[in-house]
């Protein structure tokens, strides 16, 4: 992958216009919530994102949270309802996501959702982090700042030793405070915990003034921090095709012959970038997908996950 040499910035106003121009750029940032350093790309670039997994070493594409300053700024992307105001009015900011409809023309990158129709959406309580975002003005995705598999980061010299020369910068605001990770309330049909953590259970229940139902193991997964079950397309998916057969429509990848190109230079974070958005587009034709072979190492090992969910029987 490419190396950085990766800046660490202050958190004063020079520090924090500059990660905002690093972001705005399609960079990576780290950054403290009031749990731990997260890991920040603009949720509106697709390839950004895809570094995002890329840095990580993460090993499949599970949606993200994306981060904004306010109610106002998560308003601009996802559907908001009167549930969503009671529970912004009690937890926000703060250790709170609320996964939401998606509104026509957000201008999310479908990375970050992993294909899927609704938004993980967070307003952080520490106060650096809120004005990172508030100099953005923009949906940040971000996950722990740590390669996948290891501890979350609670100082910038965590992330340094983990992360230095895989991304841009590291905002050091000090230590964090070390909690749980964010509770996760499903607001996109019956209220639901999605995944346990920060405000507990019967805050939310109470703040809502109904009981939540509870994810278990067989219900539709939804949210980050779940085993995830992604966007499958209805036609059927046939992998490693070194051509389109019958009416096939072709997703390529590299110099070959397709209806659509994940990426004709063979690049994989562009091609994770691609991925979810053009089986989408591909599904539309109503025709069987086939779909070029892709290497599997780095992202690749994660783009062939992701399709080869996609290519399972239905059940």
């Amino acid at each position: 992958m490419k190396l950085f040499q990766t800046k660490y910035l202050s958190a004063d106003t020079a520090g924090l216009a500059q990660a905002a121009d690093l972001l705005r750029q399609g960079q990576l940032v780290a950054f403290p919530t009031e749990t731990v350093y997260g890991l920040g790309g603009d949720a509106r670039n697709g390839e950004a994102v895809a570094a995002i997994y890329e840095a990580k070493g993460r090993p499949s594409f599970n949606p993200l949270i994306a981060h904004v300053a306010s109610v106002e700024a998560a308003q601009r992307f996802v559907e908001w309802s009167d549930q969503a105001q009671s529970l912004a009015d009690a937890f926000w900011p703060g250790p709170l996501t609320l996964v939401l409809p998606l509104r026509p023309g957000h201008g999310v990158s479908s990375l970050v959702t992993a294909g899927l129709d609704t938004l993980a959406v967070r307003v952080p309580a520490h106060p650096i982090a809120r004005s990172l975002l508030e100099v953005v003005d923009g949906p940040v995705a971000a996950p722990s700042a740590n390669p996948s598999g290891q501890i979350s980061p609670t100082t910038a010299d965590h992330v340094q030793s983990g992360l230095d020369g895989r991304i841009a910068a590291i905002l050091d605001a000090g230590p964090c405070g070390v909690g749980l990770e964010s509770t996760i309330v499903g607001l996109a049909g019956e209220p639901s915990l999605l995944r346990p953590g920060g405000v507990a259970l019967e805050e939310v229940e109470h703040a809502l003034d109904t009981r939540l139902h509870i994810h278990q193991s067989g219900d539709l997964l939804t949210a980050p921090g779940q085993l995830q079950s992604h966007y499958a397309p209805n036609a059927p998916v046939r992998l490693n095709a070194e051509a389109g057969v019958g009416d096939e429509v072709v997703l390529g990848f590299g110099p070959v012959d397709c209806t659509l190109n994940l990426s004709q230079s063979s690049d994989l974070v562009e091609a994770a970038a691609n991925l979810f958005a053009m089986l989408h587009d591909l599904d539309k034709s109503h025709r069987p997908i086939a779909v070029s072979p892709i290497p599997d190492h780095g992202l690749g090992a994660a783009i062939n996950d992701r399709l080869r969910r996609a290519a399972a029987p239905k059940t």
